[in-house]
């Protein structure tokens, strides 16, 4: 099972090519996909998203928020900001969301890897290798 970011989902939805992309379609022909809640906000949030889309989008299962879930990703948004990284809240929740159900995530935005290195967050590449 993966977990595909916004930045990944959406390079598939249009199309882009990449080794994110490839993963995601093979984990989408064999149901091993899954979205983080926020990436579900995040991707729907597009006034241009098409209806085909967004039914799309939400036929693909979500992580559960788990109990403590909030708190637990407060927390490692303040680990962050400790190693003077300023993420942005979204990418917080998602890394959380992640890390809760050991589950690694797709995703073309380098930004994760400072998740990765400080709270163990597993990744796997974008169009050019993120770990």
């Amino acid at each position: 099972m993966i977990c595909a970011d916004t930045s990944s989902l959406v390079a598939l939805l249009a199309g882009e090519q990449g080794r994110d992309v490839e993963l995601l379609r093979s984990a989408l022909a064999d149901g091993s996909v899954v979205l983080a809640p926020v990436v579900v906000s995040e991707v729907l949030s597009n006034p241009d998203l098409l209806p085909s889309l967004e039914g799309y989008i939400l036929d693909i299962p979500q992580l559960e928020i788990m109990p403590g879930y909030w708190e637990r990703a407060g927390k490692l948004r303040a680990k962050m900001f400790q190693y003077r990284f300023r993420h942005k809240l979204a990418d917080s929740l998602i890394a959380q969301s992640c890390i809760d159900h050991d589950v690694p995530l797709v995703t073309r935005d380098r930004d994760f890897s400072a998740f990765q290195k400080i709270a163990g967050l597993q990744l796997l590449s974008g169009p050019s290798h993120v770990q």
